[in-house]
Parts: C-alpha cells; structure tokens; sequence
C-alpha cells in the first residue's frame, strides 16, 4: 500500500490505531508466552512449548512493527522536511517535491524531482527483522497446531 498524500486523514488515523494496537498487544502476546512457557510448574510438553514460543515471536513481531510505527507516530509535517534533510544530500533537498509512505513494508520516503525516492524515518533494520520474526512465528504457529486439526475443521 503507498500513498503518496503523507497528510491526509487515513495515514494520521492509521498510525495512531497500529501504533497503539502494538503497544497493548506486544505485552498482551509476550506475558501469554511466557505463561504458556513458565506455567504449570515444571510439567511442559513440546506443543505447549512450542505455542509459548509461537506467542513470544508474535510478540516480537508486532513489537518491531510498532517501533517502526512510533518513527512515523513522532512525524508531523514540519518533521517531515527536516527527516529528508537529514538523509539526502544539500542539492538533494532543495528538490523534494513530496513525500510517499507504505504500511507493508513499513516505510516513508522524500520524493525528488525526477521520481526518484529516498528511505527516511523507519531504521532500515524495521522490516527485515519484522520479516524473519514474521516466518518465524508463522512457522512455529503452524508446528504449534493440535495434531488431529484436520479432521476437526472437516466436521
């Protein structure tokens, strides 16, 4: 999804609702894993572990997205202009014509004459992480699934 209108209504809306889902699910998800991983004294089995460890890679998830989220939550419009300044060269700036922002991945971008786009505000560590979480809970969520789940969703 890009937009290229970095003012208008959808984006504030859509920033102040992730960025506040992030801050109540991250330790929602996290103190769900670690009771999943710590509760019932010592008895464990691997499926329980395994969801414990599921909810704590979706914590992380939606934790680095969040982060990423709060980049573009403390982004006003005069914020905007310094934020490209800061990445591109002195010649560059004088030739920023506007700005393009994505939720997936999570980006916000100085548009210069010419089209050309330049990274600016998410640290670029953002979305790789989110990423290899992402695969990585996807997978232990699946792992994580009761075995004879097939036949249950067939009835």
């Amino acid at each position: 999804m890009l937009v290229t209108d970095a003012s208008d209504d959808l984006y504030i809306g859509l920033v102040l609702i992730l960025s506040a889902a992030g801050v109540v699910v991250t330790p929602w998800l996290a103190v769900r894993g670690a009771l999943l991983l710590f509760r019932n004294g010592g008895k464990r089995d691997a499926q329980r572990v395994v969801k414990g460890a599921a909810a704590l890679a979706w914590a992380c998830v939606v934790g680095m997205y969040g982060w990423g989220m709060l980049h573009l939550l403390m982004l006003d419009e005069s914020n905007q202009a310094l934020e490209c300044a800061e990445r591109l060269k002195s010649e560059q700036v004088k030739s920023v014509v506007g700005y393009e922002y994505s939720f997936l991945p999570l980006q916000f971008r100085c548009r210069v004459t010419g089209g050309q786009t330049y990274n600016a505000v998410v640290p670029g560590y953002v979305n790789p992480v989110a990423g290899v979480l992402g695969v990585t809970a996807a997978v232990l969520t699946y792992v994580a699934r009761p075995k004879n789940w097939y036949e249950e969703t067939k009835k």
